[in-house]
């Protein structure tokens, strides 16, 4: 016998005697015991033999319901914010800097008639007006602690994100509407108002119309909206839309012509508006309820009458370093606008006048 064999032969008995110096009685392993972790599970699920049983339950805490898990929604439901359309149907431009000037020509360039012969003078040259839209930056500056980022189930970040996105086109779309223009967008609703036409108001006054009686249409109202759209320049009327919020929208979906038709007619596809003489009608809830001169309803082109003007998107910087342990959220977003050109916007004031 050689020696490789003397040795394995030793080794053998060597591991059979381990258990007898140590005192331990040796035994098979139970089925699945000597598996590797995961095995014996799965063994459950293949052959249905199961190795050890627990009396594990979730119906009481300290039978193991402690353990289970508390599932909540991955997605945070919020009620949902009225945000101004206004942008939707205004002239948007993105600035570089907060000096944006637009230039607007009144009356434009007089010609003249002449004969073949005639000598030519000169014309007038025409008439520039400079808009510049007041600009104000929103800023929002949330925070959250670290540990509430790291053990949150749904994602914190994300949900932040569309807070701030949300509430910054609710203010910018209030704005719009009745903004000051001091530090933010000033509203058109803000404009100075006149109830001369456009050949005799001066420049940046809208003009608006009565509606016959304080606080309420008068008789006929069908007749006001009519006389609202006919104000409005041909050249306008391409493109323009009633404005107005949904309480004043409900009285006068109600409105019937003197044969029984209604003045609304409701939008039959999806993505079309519905309509009101034949005008798209714009929702706007930062529009003022009918009361005593308000000015509840506006008619116009506001692609050329209202001018927003933006800086850029909404940016938010998330800054974990200036308040440890928590983590800021600082948003900005800096906007602009005003009424750039106001024979384009016309207004019915709730007056006897």
């Amino acid at each position: 016998m050689t020696d490789m064999t003397v040795d394995a032969l030793d080794a053998s008995f060597a591991a059979q005697n381990v258990g007898q110096d140590m005192g331990a009685v040796q035994r098979p392993l139970l089925a699945g015991g000597g598996e590797p972790s995961g095995a014996a599970f799965e063994g459950f699920l293949r052959s249905g033999a199961s190795v050890e049983m627990k009396a594990f339950t979730a119906v009481s805490g300290d039978a193991g319901g402690y353990a289970v898990p508390r599932e909540i929604d991955a997605v945070i439901d919020a009620t949902l914010k009225s945000i101004s359309p206004i942008r939707s149907v205004a002239n948007v431009v993105t600035v570089g800097s907060a000096g944006y000037r637009k230039l607007v020509t009144t009356g434009g360039t007089p010609s003249g008639w002449a004969a073949e012969t005639d000598a030519r003078g000169t014309t007038a040259t025409p008439v520039f007006t400079e808009i510049a839209p007041p600009m104000g930056e929103l800023y929002a500056n949330p925070s959250a602690s670290q540990a509430m980022l790291d053990d949150a189930a749904f994602d914190v970040e994300a949900w932040l994100a569309g807070e701030i996105a949300m509430e910054f086109a609710k203010a910018e779309g209030a704005a719009y509407v009745n903004g000051s223009g001091v530090n933010r967008p000033k509203g058109f609703l803000q404009a100075p108002t006149a109830s001369t036409a456009d050949a005799a108001r001066a420049f940046g006054t809208l003009q608006y119309l009565a509606s016959g009686a304080a606080g309420d249409f008068a008789a006929n109202p069908q007749d006001r909206l009519i006389d609202l759209v006919q104000a409005l320049r041909g050249p306008y009327r391409q493109g323009a839309v009633f404005v107005m919020n949904a309480s004043t929208l409900a009285r006068i979906r109600k409105f019937k012509t003197n044969d029984g038709a209604f003045l609304w007619a409701p939008s039959l596809t999806a993505g079309t508006p519905a309509t009101l003489l034949g005008y798209p009608v714009i929702e706007a809830e930062d529009m003022p309820d009918i009361a005593a001169n308000s000015l509840s309803i506006a008619f116009g082109n506001f692609k050329a009458g209202y001018l927003i003007a933006e800086r850029r998107e909404t940016v938010i910087l998330r800054d974990p370093y200036t308040n440890k342990p928590f983590v800021n959220f600082y948003a900005t977003k800096r906007v602009g606008g005003c009424v750039s050109n106001s024979e384009a916007i016309k207004l019915l004031k709730f007056a006897a006048a």
